[in-house]
């Protein structure tokens, strides 16, 4: 919808999850280190509709730009972690970490 979002870090999985995005999008000051940090942040950005305006913007820039908004990226990256690790089940591998190489937008 274009609308920021603001976070508390904490933790449960939904502050988590919005801090981690934020982070993702390039928009960490957006996530606050105490409910008094949070409603302070809201007040600023609802009485500045010019700071406003321009966080909106980079989140549209995100929107379009950003690897976390890239859903075919990202189902073909899982794709390749869930191959990975039937790769290493099939030749009888012990549970392990491991990484997976980034994978483009190309199908």
């Amino acid at each position: 919808m274009g609308l920021p979002v603001l976070t508390c870090s904490g933790e449960a999985f939904a502050s988590r999850m919005a801090g981690s995005l934020l982070h993702g999008l390039g928009l960490t000051e957006l996530v606050t280190q105490s409910p008094s940090d949070y409603e302070k942040l809201a007040l600023e950005l609802a009485r500045d509709p010019a700071r406003l305006a321009a966080i909106k913007e980079r989140l549209a820039y995100s929107r379009k730009n950003s690897p976390v908004f890239n859903t075919r990226r990202f189902t073909r990256h899982l794709e390749s972690a869930y191959r990975t690790m039937y790769e290493r089940h099939w030749r009888g591998e012990p549970c392990a970490s491991f990484a997976v190489a980034p994978v483009g937008d190309r199908i």
